[in-house]
């Protein structure tokens, strides 16, 4: 006879709200990790900042007031102004749109790219493989920022043109990784149970690899902003990436910098701006990470 006592209706209904899929799981440790929280609400704050521009800053990033040439911080230029009148508040808002734009829309690029190419690589393997890991090899054994400023060069500067120097140099990591995922997942059991019943290869990589491969490409994706953010800053910053006036964070960094001992808001406030939004998405990132990956999550 059986003897198990099932579980009253109220009992199994909370049973079954606790049970919570890896999602949840992953959106429960993300908002455990006090740092992670803090980075995401950084990080929607310069979004939201971006997105919303024209309204937010107080001055059109051009506009010049020749009656307040380098003025210091005041409650009416709340970051002072430079040395041709424009607010610097504005510019940095201004500048936060192209800096941030650039970082997504590179991250975008980059996906688009790496993940069909690595996802080839690693299902097919065989010359397939070989072909495009050579070309992988060969794109990282520049340093990322020395290839950058490479193409720069040649290309000369622009919005345009940072973003495709900032994608030719993203793609390839992105390509790598989901490659090795492909390649660990593809002789997995539930994919050679797949293949037993009969599945097409299309049914098998978009329907069992993809979605097991995916926690480790957003975590790369959401990495590579604060870096892409870096580079951009680099690149502008020694003259060969936003054109001005168009401002960016590292331009206004390189414009200013010769003039920190007199006019140090100039410099100081772009500079400051361009450090809280990188470590921002990185504290965010972070937090995917543990957050996504259980066995490295804290909490």
């Amino acid at each position: 006879m059986n003897t198990e006592v099932k579980p009253n209706l109220p009992t199994r209904i909370r049973n079954k709200f606790n049970e919570r899929g890896l999602w949840q799981d992953a959106v429960h440790r993300f908002f455990k990790n006090k740092l992670a929280v803090v980075g995401l609400i950084i990080s929607l704050f310069f979004i939201i900042i971006t997105i919303f521009a024209d309204s937010v800053a107080p001055y059109r990033y051009d506009k010049q007031d020749y009656m307040a040439i380098s003025q210091p911080p005041s409650a009416k230029h709340w970051m002072g102004t430079d040395d041709l009148g424009r607010d610097i508040l504005s510019r940095v808002i201004y500048g936060g749109r192209i800096s941030i734009s650039i970082s997504i829309l590179v991250q975008l690029f980059a996906l688009l790219i790496g993940l069909p190419l690595g996802a080839w690589a690693g299902y097919y393997g065989g010359k397939t493989d070989f072909i495009v890991m050579r070309l992988v090899d060969a794109t990282m054994a520049f340093p990322s920022l020395l290839l950058a400023i490479l193409i720069m060069v040649k290309m000369g500067p622009g919005f345009y043109n940072v973003l495709i120097a900032m994608a030719i140099v993203a793609w390839p990591s992105i390509t790598r990784l989901v490659r090795g995922q492909f390649l660990s997942l593809r002789e997995s059991e539930f994919v050679l149970a797949a293949r037993s019943i009969g599945a097409d290869e299309k049914r098998i990589i978009f329907r069992h690899i993809l979605p097991n491969a995916l926690n480790p490409i957003i975590v790369a994706v959401t990495l590579g902003i604060p870096a892409t953010i870096f580079r951009e800053a680099g690149l502008s910053f020694i003259g060969i990436g936003i054109v001005p006036p168009t401002p960016s964070w590292g331009q206004m960094v390189g414009s200013y910098y010769m003039s920190i001992q007199a006019y140090w808001w100039q410099s100081v406030c772009p500079a400051l701006t361009l450090a809280l939004a990188i470590l921002g998405f990185t504290l965010l990132s972070n937090g995917l990470q543990d957050a996504l990956t259980p066995k490295s999550a804290k909490g």
